[in-house]
């Protein structure tokens, strides 16, 4: 961003009512042509401007913006999220972050946060459709980890681990762990990741952690189906959050539980889930690729596969598959 895009920021921020371009460039000494160029930079670093012709522009307040700007201010991380690609609209994080891969070297992209303000082809599991409106958090981390493939999972588990703990700890919310992938206040979910890996045999070229987090989404916009079963930060507080200072958040809290993952040290993490975790102890149904199941959750193993009582008392193990509680 540079120096008059800065300036044309600050005057909107001053700003309690819309403002034309004509007062824009007046006051900074700029061509009145020129501001509509600064206002679709500062759209495409993430600021919500709004604009009517009657009026002019408006900046858009509450909840943040997620921009490298706002984010830079709270991060206090070493890696994760020190590089900052922003989109105003995508399909999908992950497809953006997949591209940066394929194009560049993952090991010089690690930690790379690719952000998004709204997300037009968001999925989750198995490809279903995840709603990714304005005002939630929609990203993903470009990772080179040095983690046996065998174990990568467990990346997931630091990372609804990193949410959980951010929501926690911020805002008071008890936010639980459902295997494999989302968090949940109360019994409605709030965050969901999504892990995409490229491999060759037991090389891992990078990894791609998308992360879904409602947390502005207004509710009543969403689909009739989801509003039963989805909640938002905002809509279990009554206001409104900071969304840079929340991803920021999360981020620290991931980097830290990454870090011990790169280490070897794999105990701590599935303890710590364990102690987060809602599908423990709980009667469950199990959909995999070949059977469907119900028993009790018992435990995690080493490699964050879930382990399952049945009901005539076999011990199944579950790698992959749908869970739902009963």
């Amino acid at each position: 961003m540079n120096d008059v895009t800065e300036k044309v920021l600050k005057i909107l921020e001053s700003a309690e009512d819309p403002i034309t371009a004509e007062q824009i460039s007046e006051s900074l000494d700029i061509p009145g042509s020129s501001v509509a160029h600064h206002i679709k930079s500062l759209r495409e670093a993430g600021h919500d401007i709004e604009f009517s012709r009657g009026s002019g522009y408006l900046l858009v307040r509450g909840g943040g913006a997620i921009t490298s700007e706002e984010i830079g201010k709270t991060l206090k991380t070493a890696v994760m999220g020190r590089e900052i690609r922003y989109h105003e609209s995508v399909g999908s994080t992950n497809w953006a972050a997949r591209k940066l891969c394929t194009e560049g070297d993952p090991a010089a992209l690690h930690g790379t946060l690719v952000v998004a303000g709204e997300q037009t082809g968001g999925f989750g599991r198995m490809g279903r459709a995840w709603v990714s409106p304005k005002g939630g958090i929609w990203a993903s981390l470009i990772l080179k980890p040095t983690i046996p493939v065998h174990s990568l999972f467990l990346i997931t588990m630091a990372a609804s681990l990193a949410i959980a703990r951010a929501i926690r700890r911020k805002y008071d919310l008890g936010a639980l762990i459902k295997w494999p992938n989302d968090v949940y206040i109360g019994d409605k979910k709030v965050a969901g990741l999504l892990v995409e890996l490229s491999t060759e045999g037991e090389t891992v070229n990078y990894c791609l952690l998308g992360i879904g987090i409602d947390a502005n989404v207004d509710i009543s916009d969403l689909p009739p189906d989801l509003q039963k079963t989805v909640t938002s930060v905002m809509a279990e507080l009554g206001h409104e959050v900071d969304r840079a200072s929340l991803l920021t958040t999360v981020l620290k809290e991931f980097e830290s539980r990454y870090q011990i993952l790169e280490s070897g040290e794999y105990d701590p993490i599935i303890r710590e889930w364990k102690s987060l975790s809602r599908t423990l102890d709980n009667r469950v149904s199990i959909r995999t690729m070949r059977k469907t199941f119900e028993g009790i959750a018992i435990d995690i193993d080493q490699h964050g596969a879930l382990i399952i009582r049945r009901d005539n008392g076999r011990i199944e193990k579950v790698v992959a598959g749908d869970c739902m509680h009963l």
